[in-house]
């Protein structure tokens, strides 16, 4: 045995105690016995090592995504256009990633998380020293910069989707879903580190250069631990680590006619392009009721904490519990009632209004977020788990960047009170989160055969299918 490995037979957590040649191997709430196989699986304290460079890469990709929507109106000043301008930068962002994403999948699909990771990690170095560049040159080249903020789009998916693949090659059942929620939501959380540092270190537009260098440099930083990541462990974790995957092309026709992935995907994709486009426009959906952009970034902020903590709570109960669908039922009707309330907050002229609902939205949708990713690849098993995971990640983006052009051009006019308001933006993401509430809903009826495949074969492997109970959802 490794000095950083630890024996157990899948299905088990904490490890297994051996006596006498027994093993001890506990299976959701239930504990059976099981004669040890052969081949035994091991996880590593290596994988954390991996799981916290995904961390970093995913905050940092995040940051750079807001660093200039965070203050729109301050680079417009200083690039010399308009708004709408600047949430181009967030706009081709989203763009970048859904061009990306089929190189994505094959890199995935063949390299595993590793390559993955460091392709992203050469896109953000060079897109964010060309992004400095372009505010530096002259008194600021929008197109350089735009130019930059593209590669750092290109870089986003090859870490953004790899969680999930990561989970399944280096965690156990008892920790996929935090796992993957950790890596996954420290996206967000990189979103809110920009909402918040961005405006207190532009605070003029002579300082947006200076903001675009101390992001530079922090994301080159972060960069270097990539080329040191392993590649795969020397023994898988669990049954579905070690599962020969169907070929990509096989994955992708069958995905087409699984009528219970479409379900998930749509609500995924629209719930993921809402929160990328409030993000990007928070700041302008704020201003024009007298908030700065202070105000706007906390508000951003507490979008962000708060539910990064409510995943945190929430994560390890569905790891142990396994109610994926369950809990999707009854978090979304909730976020689609917090994005209606939302249409009312801005003109309260009270920031308890906007702080109070943007972190409902944000502990619904962090709650709901890892719980699909994971339950997606548990009904498309055995299924790579990057192929779904890509799909609904690409739809989210190709949502979003959808969202920040229609909901910039539902803003009000100037001759309007108050001038440039977005009430109508607002209106529009409300009917687009109720529209898609009643297709998760629908998961399990109608006849339809949805099971949490990986967890049976996991639990078929070491013998405990007759007393773990899987419930058919």
């Amino acid at each position: 045995m490794t000095m950083d490995s630890t024996d157990y037979i899948q299905g088990g957590s904490p490890p297994s105690t051996v006596k006498d040649d027994i093993i001890e191997v506990e299976t959701l709430d239930t504990r059976t016995t099981a004669r040890p196989e052969p081949a035994t699986f091991k996880v590593y304290k290596r994988r954390f090592f991996g799981l916290g460079q995904l961390v970093l890469l995913n905050i940092i990709v995040s940051w750079d995504w807001l660093t200039f929507s965070a203050v729109s109106k301050t680079a417009s000043e200083y690039f010399r256009v308009s708004e709408g301008a600047i949430n181009w930068m967030s706009t081709a962002f989203l763009f970048a990633f859904c061009v990306a994403s089929p190189i994505v999948i094959w890199t995935l699909n063949r390299g595993g998380p590793r390559s993955s990771i460091i392709t992203a990690s050469a896109l953000l170095l060079a897109g964010n020293w060309i992004r400095y560049a372009g505010t530096r040159a002259g008194s600021g080249n929008f197109g350089v910069a735009m130019l930059g903020q593209i590669l750092i789009g290109f870089s986003q998916p090859f870490v953004l989707t790899a969680p999930t693949r990561y989970s399944d090659i280096w965690f156990t059942g008892q920790g996929r879903t935090s796992a993957t929620a950790v890596a996954s939501l420290a996206n967000p959380l990189g979103g809110a580190l920009g909402q918040l540092i961005g405006p207190i270190l532009a605070t003029d537009s002579a300082q947006i250069p200076n903001l675009v260098l101390y992001v530079s440099i922090i994301s080159s930083v972060a960069c270097v631990p990539s080329f040191f990541v392993p590649s795969r462990p020397p023994t898988p974790p669990s049954v579905a680590s070690e599962t020969v995957k169907p070929p990509l092309l096989s994955s992708l026709r069958q995905l087409a006619t699984r009528i219970e992935f479409w379900l998930i995907f749509f609500p995924f994709g629209i719930y993921v392009g809402l929160f990328n486009s409030i993000s990007s426009l928070l700041n302008q959906i704020l201003y024009p009721h007298g908030y700065s952009e202070t105000v706007a970034g906390i508000t951003g902020a507490l979008l962000i904490v708060v539910g990064l903590v409510s995943a945190a709570i929430m994560s390890p109960i569905i790891d142990r519990l396994k109610h994926y669908l369950g809990t999707m039922k009854i978090l979304i009707p909730i976020l689609a009632a917090t994005y209606i309330a939302f249409i009312f907050a801005p003109s309260s002229g009270n920031v308890a209004g906007p702080y109070v609902l943007a972190s409902i939205m944000g502990a619904t949708s962090f709650c709901i977020l890892p719980v699909a990713l994971e339950y997606m690849v548990e009904i498309t098993y055995p299924m790579s788990p990057e192929i779904p995971s890509t799909l609904c990640w690409t739809g989210g983006q190709i949502f979003g960047a959808a969202f920040i052009l229609i909901e910039n051009a539902l803003k009000a006019g100037p001759e309007e009170d108050p001038p440039l308001h977005m009430m109508r933006a607002l209106i529009f993401q409300a009917v687009m989160a109720t529209a898609v509430v009643p297709l998760p809903l629908c998961v399990g009826l109608f006849g339809i055969d949805v099971r949490k495949r990986r967890l049976e074969a996991e639990c078929q492997r070491v013998g405990s299918l007759e007393e773990a109970i899987i419930r058919r959802v």
